[in-house]
């Protein structure tokens, strides 16, 4: 998922390294320029419900954060409803993520409703090892620049930003942020593939990050 990393403590140094790659599958699998790409235009962008787009035949988790965690999706609504969907499912994936954190829960369905194959197992490697650490997370995370475009198999490669420059580690027994600097590397791209299961949800079959990436920041 390669979040903002936790407090640097010789505890935290295995979940530092995942940070890299929790959110997705290694290069095997990862979205790349040199696929084959059509529809490559995004149309307008606007602000939306992360859901908005969700398919509403699919019974889909419930997926509940505390008010202390927030994340902020924009460019949900683009005009074009598959490309929204996928948007859709990518921000539930997120939300699921932290709430797997947040509640302990490595193995947590809704995690898996999200994910497949490699960015599946890469997701509860990570969270895991959150979790054993003796940490949650807390604060705001917003995403944004979130393009999405269509290979020409059907799965989606979709490219977006995160901002953690609010978003910490906080200690479970003392239920306390652990509040780090904020640096060039408080800004992550992300290049993230997609395919869409019989059920029709976009699951995230692999991600690719750079921290520090310099069309992040601000």
């Amino acid at each position: 998922m390669n979040r903002r990393t936790m407090p640097v403590t010789a505890a935290l140094a295995a979940t530092a390294a995942l940070l890299l790659t929790a959110c997705g599958g290694g290069d095997g699998d990862k979205a790349s320029d040199k696929d084959k790409i059509a529809g490559a235009d995004q149309g307008a962008k606007k602000s939306a419900s992360p859901s908005a787009s969700a398919d509403a035949g699919t019974d889909r988790p419930k997926i509940t954060l505390p008010k202390d965690d927030i994340l902020k999706f924009g460019d949900a609504t683009t005009g074009d409803a598959k490309k929204d969907a996928v948007l859709a499912d990518n921000a539930e994936r997120h939300r699921a993520i932290d709430a797997a954190i947040i509640k302990g829960d490595p193995s947590s369905e809704a995690v898996q409703f999200y994910s497949e194959g490699d960015a599946a197992a890469s997701a509860v490697q990570w969270i895991k090892s959150v979790v054993d650490d003796g940490y949650s997370v807390t604060g705001t995370v917003r995403f944004y620049d979130r393009e999405v475009q269509f290979r020409a198999d059907g799965s989606a490669r979709l490219t977006y930003c995160g901002d953690e420059s609010k978003w910490f580690g906080k200690d479970r027994k003392t239920d306390k942020p652990e509040k780090t600097p904020v640096t060039k590397k408080s800004y992550v791209f992300y290049d993230a593939s997609l395919k869409k299961s019989a059920k029709g949800v976009w699951k995230t079959t692999a991600v690719s990050s750079e921290r520090g990436a310099d069309q992040c920041q601000p």
